[in-house]
């Protein structure tokens, strides 16, 4: 067996142990202060230096020698305001928010690497930095506020990886996509400003309901139309406040949305034609337009040679069937914001057991893992860790 898949086993339990407390204690975006003191309780346990509130509640570590060649390895470990629908015993104890997008996963398999690579420090060709990452669902991004906190520099990180749980994939697999991966994300406010009144009298108002309609519509034209067929573009409304009634127009609509690319030119350009429809649509109907888009996550591209030699990596650790060529996303992460600065691997993790029903998608209340993926994710982190020290 390989050694790093055997080394994972032993600590199977523990990675377990790890992960149903993360699961139990969910803390959202900013907020993960007891996360932050779990984590720094068990790194000192396992003798690893590290420093706290690093751009929030983020943590960094290090293993291995001093000087020479440095490594990173990422895991985010902020969750979600979903309520957990799932019946288990390591169900989330905090009302309102749950761990369903994995991150208890990424930061278990992290502290399981991390007892890897103490365990064989001697052996490290350099050192390993371990970024225990706050804040990755929500703008700005904890990964952006680690790097202006030093978290790849003093001395400076030569390559990161980081992974993400799949529940599209089966757990003992894992798949790579080397170049473009994941799309940037924007996120947009509007609010129409109209004229309310009685619905039974569309004559004496600006009706802001039939007007943000129309807008809706409008707006997907500049996915359909105005971008090139080959740029892949997502522009979707996904809230939308009217706060009238059966006989009653509201004076104006809220509304919520996100704009998403895989091209980061075509992204400023999309921006420009949001802001000119929406204010001159609105304003060619009589009502007045106020509209925010509050830039995000930029595109990922993961390094191409890093990608590929950690897909070789991969194979050799699982076997060729067991690793796999993934497609482009439009979801997004800010390890995009490593990715800008430095060369980057993120990869996925299967997580689903069709024979154990396991298999709910991301960000839905009934989201869970087949726990064996915990092996897999720690082994091949730290094995990342040690060959690559090797290759540089």
């Amino acid at each position: 067996m390989d050694k790093f898949l055997k080394a994972a086993k032993a600590i199977h339990s523990e990675l377990i142990a790890h992960r149903r407390h993360l699961h139990q204690h969910p803390e959202l975006s900013f907020q993960e202060e007891k996360t932050a003191a779990f984590l720094s309780e068990q790194l000192s346990e396992l003798g690893i230096s590290h420093r706290t509130g690093v751009g929030g509640h983020g943590l960094i570590a290090e293993i291995g020698k001093d000087g020479g060649k440095l490594i990173a390895l990422r895991g985010d470990m902020d969750a979600l305001p979903i309520t957990e629908a799932n019946q288990v015993e390591y169900a989330s104890k905090n009302p309102g928010v749950m761990h369903a997008c994995g991150h208890d996963v990424h930061t278990s398999c992290l502290l399981g690497a991390a007892k890897i690579l103490k365990n064989m420090e001697g052996e490290l060709e350099g050192r390993v930095r371990l970024l225990f990452q706050p804040a990755e669902e929500r703008l700005p991004g904890g990964a952006s506020l680690m790097i202006a906190d030093g978290a790849l520099r003093n001395p400076d990180v030569e390559l990161i990886f980081g992974q993400h749980v799949f529940p599209d994939m089966e757990v003992g697999h894992v798949g790579f996509k080397p170049g473009i991966y994941m799309a940037s994300t924007d996120e947009l406010y509007i609010t129409i400003h109209g004229m309310g009144g009685h619905a039974a009298l569309p004559h004496t108002l600006i009706d802001p309901i039939l007007i943000s309609a129309e807008i809706i519509i409008a707006l997907q034209q500049i996915v359909s139309r105005r971008s090139r067929p080959d740029i892949p573009s997502v522009l979707s409304i996904g809230r939308v406040e009217a706060l009238g009634a059966t006989n009653v127009i509201p004076d104006k609509v809220v509304m919520q949305g996100t704009l998403r690319t895989l091209d980061e030119a075509w992204r400023e350009t999309m921006h420009t034609h949001v802001y000119k429809l929406v204010r001159e649509m609105a304003a060619s109907m009589g009502a007045t337009a106020d509209i925010e888009i509050r830039k995000g996550y930029p595109c990922l591209t993961n390094n191409e040679s890093l990608t590929l030699w950690a897909k070789s990596q991969a194979e050799t650790m699982l076997g060729v069937e067991h690793v796999h060529e993934l497609g482009v996303r439009m979801t997004a992460e800010d390890f995009a914001y490593y990715a800008q600065q430095i060369p980057a691997c993120f990869y996925r993790l299967g997580t689903s057991n069709k024979l154990k029903n396991l298999g709910a998608p991301l960000h839905t209340d009934k989201f869970d893992i087949d726990e064996d993926a915990l092996v897999i994710g720690a082994a091949l982190m730290a094995r990342l860790a040690v060959e690559g020290l090797k290759e540089l």
